[in-house]
Parts: structure tokens; C-alpha cells; sequence
């Protein structure tokens, strides 16, 4: 891990609990974003974390993109695209935006036909009847196995 006593980014650098405050992250999750890959810090020499201040837009970026419902993974993916310890530019997060439209469009579409059927499932709560129109409108599907087929895609 790179020290600090190696040259000091352009703005300084925030401690983790700095990035803390002003991201409105817990420092927990600061450090589960660095094990997963998500962000980088510095060491000092003794030891404690320094991100460089450009760190707050990419930790914005991560809880934006995981408002949207982008799995962690995804969102890793993409940031690995980007050069280490700086956020993305306006063009790139555009190019990352649009690499999830599909994504979020195919969840929309799922939660949108989810919220006009459940009306129907209301009173039961169960879930688990054959004829369920959520589950398995008129067990057309029944032959394939049982779940959410419609749901699922994958899963027909």
C-alpha cells in the first residue's frame, strides 16, 4: 500500500474520518469499499488511511450507482476502468451511466410489472398458489418448474 511520504496528491488529503463527515458514509463502510476495491488510501507512517479529497465524488458515484440498485460488483467493474485515486469526469460517468441504462431498464420493467399485479396477491400473501398472476398466470408455466418464471427471465 502506497505511503504518504510518497508525493502528496494536488488538494491534501482526508482522513477516513473526514471522508466520513463529509460523504455522509459510516467509516465501516469506507473501509469495506477499500477491501472490495472500490476506493484507495494512503498509509502515513503510522499507518493511518489519507485519501486524496478527490475520493468524495467517487464514494458519490458509489452510493448513487447502489441507490439505482447496481450490485457492488458492477460498480467495482466499472471504477476499475478509471485511473486509481481519482474520481470520474463528467464524461466518464456518463460512459458509466450508460453501461447500466440496460440494467435499470430491465429492473424497472420487472418492478413495474410487480407493482401493477400485486394488487392481486394482496389478501393472500402466500405467494405459493400454481395460479398466482405474479408467480404463474394460469399455470402456463407449471410445465417449466416453479418460481416467479416471469419475474425471473433467466430462469424460463
Amino acid at each position: 500500500m502506497p505511503r504518504i511520504d510518497e508525493p502528496v496528491l494536488p488538494g491534501g488529503t482526508l482522513s477516513v474520518g473526514e471522508v466520513a463527515r463529509r460523504s455522509g458514509v459510516a467509516v465501516s463502510t469506507l473501509h469495506f469499499y477499500e477491501a472490495k476495491g472500490l476506493i484507495r488510501s494512503l498509509r502515513t507512517e503510522g499507518n493511518q488511511r489519507r485519501f486524496p479529497r478527490g475520493i468524495l465524488r467517487r464514494v458519490a458515484v458509489i452510493k448513487v450507482a447502489q441507490r439505482t440498485g447496481i450490485p457492488l460488483a458492477a460498480i467495482q467493474a466499472a471504477l476499475a476502468r478509471l485511473p486509481d485515486g481519482r474520481a470520474p469526469t463528467a464524461e466518464e460517468w456518463a460512459e458509466l451511466s450508460r453501461a447500466w441504462r440496460a440494467e435499470l431498464d430491465d429492473r424497472i420493467r420487472t418492478l413495474s410489472q410487480l407493482r401493477d399485479q400485486l394488487d392481486d396477491c394482496i389478501g393472500c400473501g402466500c405467494l405459493s398458489l400454481k395460479a398466482c398472476p405474479l408467480r404463474n398466470p394460469q399455470d402456463v408455466l407449471g410445465a417449466q418448474g416453479s418460481g416467479p418464471r416471469l419475474l425471473e427471465p433467466e430462469a424460463g
